[in-house]
């Protein structure tokens, strides 16, 4: 039976409305999102450049420059299409740009979950284990890890695409969204989607569920062996040097947490699980270069060398 009048087969385009309900002030909400996209570009770019300096060649700083590199490209996949739509109506985008777009989204999101678990591994050895920290984290290891974390993230994340793509019958090509992402062109399909949502559902569990997890056991130990150190200053040092990746780690998942849990009342109030998708692709990015600012003298410094002219120099 051919399809309906309602129903698309095969569509070549999509649709993408931004955010459902708010339509009507699209306009004035693209001016934070572009604030935000601007200073998480600025941020990381920055980031990226200092963690290349050599004498920062420590696994902390190369696993941030990573981090830095992912959450650019994160904002490079949503940033200009989102405001297009916002600012300049540009809703139309081909489906096979659709599904590239969803490919690197969840993908770079798969990625930068893993290196926050591969930092807390950092952590972890530098504090509960510190004479073997370089020994254990040594340059081999650490290639290793950021291409498990890749390829981990690429080959599970590249499956959802080519699901998506046995799909044909469609009975709506408009997706309520600012970007298109995996559930989101699911829902679209007028075709048997359980193999589609399962999998989804899989991705999600095995990356960012095995990830808390791990990173959840890491701290504990983590404050396990900061408590058992006799002198108050020894354990305020040693928690410092956690403070930043403990505040990027919690903005992360709990932004992914409430950004999943929306889905439940996607229909009581259809903004609210586009607005919380969508800060919680953009907040981290832009929060991250600024945490890691504030909280590493190493970073402080270089920052200062940047921007502001030593005493001699300006003579």
């Amino acid at each position: 039976m051919g399809p309906t009048n309602m129903s698309y087969l095969n569509p070549k385009t999509v649709t993408l409305i931004g955010i459902p309900g708010l339509e009507h002030v699209q306009f004035w909400i693209g001016f934070p999102f572009f604030g935000m996209f601007l200073v998480a570009l600025l941020g990381n770019i920055l980031l990226i450049i200092i963690s290349t300096e050599r004498s920062l060649h420590q696994p902390m700083y190369i696993f941030l420059a990573v981090l830095a590199a992912t959450d650019l490209g994160l904002c490079i996949a949503i940033g200009p299409k989102m405001l297009a739509i916002f600012w300049l109506g540009s809703c139309l985008m081909a489906f096979d740009v659709c599904l590239t777009q969803l490919f690197f989204i969840h993908a770079l999101q798969g990625m930068e979950s893993g290196i926050l678990l591969a930092m807390a591994f950092d952590r972890y050895v530098a504090i509960c284990d510190p004479l073997r920290h370089t020994s254990i984290l040594t340059p081999f290891f650490l290639v290793l890890v950021l291409l498990v974390v890749a390829i981990r993230a690429t080959v599970l994340v590249g499956i959802l695409p080519i699901l998506l793509k046995r799909l044909h019958l469609f009975h709506s090509v408009v997706i309520a969204h600012s970007y298109c992402e995996h559930m989101a062109v699911v829902k679209l399909a007028a075709e048997d989607v359980h193999i589609n949502k399962s999998f989804g559902l899989f991705v999600a569990f095995a990356i960012l569920g095995f990830d808390m997890i791990f990173v959840f056991i890491s701290y504990v130990l983590i404050f396990q062996a900061v408590f058992s150190l006799s002198q108050k200053e020894a354990q305020v040092k040693a928690f410092s040097t956690c403070t930043a990746h403990i505040i990027v780690f919690l903005e992360f998942y709990i932004l992914a947490f409430f950004s999943f849990f929306s889905h439940r009342f996607g229909q009581v109030l259809p903004y609210a699980h586009i607005l919380l998708s969508t800060l919680y692709l953009l907040v981290p990015p832009a929060l991250n270069p600024i945490v890691y600012g504030m909280k590493t003298k190493e970073i402080r410094r270089r920052v200062g060398h940047i921007f502001i002219l030593k005493p001699d120099m300006q003579q």
